[in-house]
């Protein structure tokens, strides 16, 4: 009989597909763990930045809803504020030997109107006066045109229906006004 080599035990042994894969280095053990701690910071760090962000924008939310709760009531508010300057603006100019009642009710509506302006402002609602300014887009809204007079620019604000009013600085309302427009 004819001898055959012996194989080698490596080469005797056929690879077994349960056979547990050989056991990592430890350098190898180290740069996995390493490598798994940089994913899980990474991870950690993007969770905490989405935090802060649901913590600001919620923050930001409650600050609106505190400054413009009130817009509506703040709008109905502005609508008293106009329709009493157009009462103070129909009395009659203040005359020497006019009957006192007329001086009095006219004093009384004006320190009605100070205080009512006060109290808006005290909530952050401001009147902002039109006439004479330049117009604005943003806080105008142009009901006609008319000619510029003499020394007037064009694009100046000549008569204003209504006052402009903004509630912490947001556009409320904007002023109705007429417009000087090109000669």
């Amino acid at each position: 009989m004819s001898e055959q080599p012996n194989p080698s035990p490596a080469e005797a042994a056929p690879e077994t597909p349960d056979a547990p894969p050989p056991a990592p280095t430890p350098e190898e053990r180290i740069a996995a763990l390493e490598a798994e701690l940089a994913e899980m910071k990474d991870r950690w760090l993007r969770a905490e930045a989405e935090v802060q962000n649901v913590r600001n924008r919620g923050k930001d939310e409650v600050e609106k809803a505190r400054n413009y709760a009130v817009q509506k009531f703040a709008t109905d508010m502005t609508e008293v504020a106009e329709n009493l300057r157009r009462g103070l603006d129909l009395l009659p100019k203040a005359e020497e030997g006019e009957a006192e009642i007329i001086g009095k009710m006219r004093g009384g509506f004006e320190g009605v109107e100070r205080f009512l302006l006060q109290r808006l402002e005290t909530h952050g609602v401001h009147r902002k006066p039109a006439e004479g300014q330049p117009f604005d887009p943003e806080l105008h809204q142009a009901m006609s045109e008319a000619p510029a007079p003499e020394g007037v620019e064009p694009g100046t604000v000549l008569q204003a229906w209504t006052s402009a009013w903004t509630l912490n600085g947001r556009l409320l309302k904007p002023a109705m006004v007429v417009v000087a427009g090109k000669g």
